[in-house]
Formats: structure tokens, sequence, C-alpha cells
């Protein structure tokens, strides 16, 4: 992958050059625009709003409203301000990783050498943020834009994550209208609820989790080509009543604790203090343990009839049951415990 922005990374005296790539990539789908009734694809085109004429890209300029007039800005007098610092990356001071409130975090990219003969330099600094969990902070100009970044270790490469700046984080207070204040709570509601986190607590994989939306808008088109039907999605959950929330606590409780009875003793220790291979094995198990009652025993009614419809779809993704795209919650269910069958209409 090309890199986004290349320059040299400083901290102290010590400088090497380094590259940016992006860390992330989007797989949103994106539709056409066309007229309804017709084939016939509907584009944008930069109109001079005076005349009314199509403007070549070429003759387009940026320029900055003052509320009286337009100043005219040109590309390469953005760049003459700072010429040097969009080339650099300098270390200004290093932070403890968790001073750092996620809300400022925006982009991640990673940071690599430009050459392998600093690979020293580079694998010093991975080791020293690495032992000293300490983030650098510093700042560095992109595309005719000024960015606040945190460098820090991730696995064995170095990150760098944008950063919002201060003033562009909302105050909470001022932009949401209805927030409450601090209400009373009942020292065994909180109690009860703390229950419902521990016994909801799990090992965070995040290759345990896909964009289902995506899958079922791609199933929706599948099936509008092949004249196929899909079953919308369940609504969402009713709001729980105050009067009622003990109540909901309490079933919530005990409905998570059934679902867990057997889970191994792996499963149940806490994920803080645990090394990340032993995270990833514990996963890798479950997930072979998971395929392997799929095959040879097909879970209770009773214990499916717990789950939520998106738990129903994931059991059904790992045991392979065909059509499980445009099933419904009670078909899911009839599959999995081996009553319904395999439908004859797959849409996936």
């Amino acid at each position: 992958m090309a890199a986004v922005w290349s320059g040299a990374l400083s901290f102290g005296l010590v400088a090497m050059p380094v590259q940016l790539v992006s860390a992330t990539e989007s797989h949103t789908i994106r539709f056409n625009q066309l007229q309804r009734g017709t084939s016939d694809r509907v584009r944008n085109k930069r109109v001079n709003e005076r005349t009314g004429d199509e403007v070549p890209f070429e003759e387009i300029v940026k320029a900055y409203d003052t509320g009286e007039d337009y100043v005219v800005v040109e590309p390469e007098e953005l760049e003459e301000l700072a010429p040097g610092r969009s080339k650099a990356l300098e270390i200004t001071g290093f932070v403890d990783l968790d001073k750092v409130e996620p809300i400022f975090f925006d982009k991640t990219y990673y940071l690599a050498p430009k050459g392998k003969e600093y690979a020293k330099v580079y694998s010093l600094l991975h080791e020293a943020l690495s032992r000293s969990q300490k983030a650098g902070i510093a700042t560095f100009v992109m595309r005719n834009r000024e960015y606040l970044v945190v460098v820090k270790a991730e696995g064995d490469i170095l990150a760098l994550h944008t950063l919002h700046w201060a003033d562009e984080v909302r105050d909470p207070h001022r932009q949401v209208e209805a927030l409450p204040e601090r209400a009373e709570l009942a020292e065994k509601e909180v109690q009860t609820a703390v229950q419902l986190v521990e016994a909801l607590s799990m090992d965070w994989d995040p290759h345990e989790y896909h964009d289902t939306y995506q899958e079922r808008v791609l199933e929706l088109i599948e099936a509008k080509r092949t004249g196929a039907t899909v079953e919308k999605g369940e609504p969402p959950p009713k709001t729980t009543k105050v009067i009622d929330l003990m109540a909901a606590l309490q079933a919530s409780v005990e409905t998570a604790k059934s679902r867990r009875k057997h889970v191994g003793a792996e499963e149940e220790a806490p994920r803080r203090g645990r090394p990340p291979t032993q995270i990833k094995e514990a996963a890798e198990k479950r997930r072979a343990r998971t395929a392997k009652k799929a095959e040879e025993k097909p879970p209770k009614p009773s214990e499916l009839k717990e789950m939520s419809k998106t738990e129903l779809y994931q059991r059904a993704s790992d045991a392979n049951i065909p059509g499980r795209s445009s099933m419904s919650r009670d078909e899911l269910i009839k599959a999995l415990s081996g009553k319904g069958g395999r439908r004859k209409a797959e849409v996936s």
C-alpha cells in the first residue's frame, strides 16, 4: 500500500526517515445514483452558480469567505507557510497511555522506517515505549492540515494515532439537552447491575465480530436480483420501565449465568492480566469447541430459546446452516435443534 506521508521522525536528538500507511479500510457498500425507472447514472458536476456553466477542475481554486469577500489561497502558498513542518514529525514529550482519553482518538496509521538501515532506531523507540508504557506526543503537517498525534507501540510495530484538538471535542453538558442529573440508586440495584456486568464479562477478540448489516444488505441485493425474498430484521427491544428495573436486572443475571454454565474455567477467568497469547489461545479453543459441538450434538431447544436472533445467527454460521440469512428466529431455533431440516430456498 502506498504511503500517505513521508518525513523525518525525531525524539530528542535522534531522527530517522519514516512513512505513514493507513492502518484501516472501509468496507462500506457503495451505491450508484440512477434516475428512477431507468439505468441512467446521475453524476455530480462542478457548476458556476452564477452562469450555470460547468467548470473544469484545473480552473477551480480555494478561497476563504471573510463575510465581505473571498480571499483566494494557492496550494503553493499554503506549502510555503511550513515547508519544514510538512516533512517533520517531532515528538516533544511522552505521556502515560491511560492519560489520553479515548474521545480524542481519530484515525490510525502504521508508522514504518523508510529503509532497513533505520531498523535499530525504530526498534529502540518501539522497545522504549513498550517498557515505559508511554506514548509520544507530536504535531505535524499533512495535506495542508496540522495534526496532533500520539506515537505508541502496538504489537511489533509503531502506530500513529491522529487526535482531535481540545477545542474540537464538544462539551456534553452543552450538546446533550436532556443530560440527566445523577439519580439516586438503591444499593441492591447497583449490586445486581454489577453482577450482570460480571456475568456478561468476556475476553475481547475483535475477530469474532463482523459486519452483519453489510451481509444483510448483500443478501438483499442478491435476493432482489434473483427474485427471492429476505425477511425483515427484528424490531428494537422495548424500553425497560423504571418500576420493572430490578426484575429486569435479576432476570438478565440469571439468563447470563445459565448461558455460561457450560463455559470452561479458562473463559471464566477475567481478561485483565492475561497475556495476549493466552487470550488468543482461549478464543481459538472456544471456537473449536463450538464447531465441534455443532457437529456432534445440537444445543437444547431450551437453551436456544434464551438466545437473541444475533446469537442464533452466529451459531447457525458456525454450523454452516444453509439459508440462515433469510430465516426467522423460530426457524433458526428449529434448524439449530435439528428439527427444521434444511431450507430449499437458500439466499447466501
